[in-house]
């Protein structure tokens, strides 16, 4: 077949539709954002809460956000830069991390919704698979309900993004999903190891890492982890400061603000240019004129002097 040469006529470039500003710079994908906000017209104006999972380079961000008219609310949220707080220092990026900030999301929700009491969750994790159920009293509130949204990250099984609904689901909050994409199932028995994912939950797997890469190369051992052995942390020290991080986390989701060095606020508005009025503008306008004629007339007057000196 021979090669066609395709020309797109003026009225093709007339009726090109520019795509949405967010798909053209790669950030949203609006197929899958269509199906998570759109609500059932019989729920009228109840609103579709998503189960926000974001990872950066240096942190894990969860949020529970739902979608306006306006744009989208965010109902509660957490980032794993809190975690110090409740005793996790290293490894702010992590399975174990994401799962963490999970349940801290969700504890914090619950506790603002005032269903902290009522849905606790898994207070002991072992790694089962559980999804919060409805209590059996009739007059119980529902579980709080979200739906996970991953944006543009891989879905592949075992990844940080379960680990954050994990936790979620752990911390009360209905989650829906099932067991596949957790690390420990196994595709062709088709269960879940739930020891495997127990092992995630407590860091076992970054325990099991130090010990393999001390016995293999000790040098890059202390390398890499140096600020664990800063902090006297060892492989044998992670279920526990896990256990307790998580007790902590439930005892006190609360957010608290840092202490600040300085009122950043004050600082930013030395360098605001205020807006001024229209009045402000004319008598601005008004003092200009007035300085450049009295300087204008001082040159009259400094030349005249000048020419009187040159006669004499």
């Amino acid at each position: 077949m021979p090669y066609i040469k395709q020309v797109k006529t003026n009225a093709y470039f007339s009726r090109y539709q520019v795509k949405y500003r967010r798909r053209r710079e790669g950030k949203t994908d609006y197929y899958a954002r269509k199906r998570l906000i759109s609500q059932a017209k019989n729920k009228y104006n109840s609103p579709k809460y998503r189960l926000v999972v974001r990872f950066t380079n240096k942190q894990v961000i969860v949020q529970i956000v739902y979608a306006r008219l306006q744009g989208d609310f965010v109902l509660a949220a957490a980032t794993s830069k809190e975690l110090p707080r409740y005793g996790i220092n290293h490894g702010l990026t992590n399975w174990t991390a994401a799962y963490a900030t999970g349940l801290l999301v969700a504890r914090r929700a619950l506790t603002k919704l005032g269903l902290a009491d009522k849905y606790e969750g898994v207070v002991e994790a072992d790694g089962a698979y559980k999804v919060t159920e409805a209590l059996d009293d009739d007059d119980a509130p529902r579980p709080f309900k979200a739906y996970l949204d991953v944006g543009l990250k891989r879905t592949s099984t075992g990844s940080r993004v379960f680990g954050a609904m994990k936790g979620t689901s752990d911390g009360g909050i209905f989650v829906p999903h099932s067991e596949k994409r957790f690390p420990g199932y196994d595709i062709e028995s088709k269960a879940l190891d739930a020891e495997v994912l127990k092992k995630y939950i407590f860091g076992g797997h970054v325990s099991e890492y130090m010990e393999s890469l001390e016995e293999e190369d000790d040098e890059r051992f202390k390398k890499q982890f140096a600020s664990y052995l800063a902090d006297g942390i060892g492989s044998e020290d992670m279920e526990e400061l896990y256990t307790n991080a998580y007790s902590a986390i439930r005892e006190d989701p609360v957010f608290k603000p840092t202490e600040k060095s300085k009122d950043w606020k004050a600082e930013s508005l030395k360098y605001k240019t205020i807006r001024l009025t229209d009045e402000q503008r004319k008598t601005r306008i008004a003092d200009k004129i007035k300085t450049f004629h009295a300087g204008r007339a001082a040159g009259h007057e400094e030349a005249e002097e000048e020419e009187e000196e040159d006669d004499e």
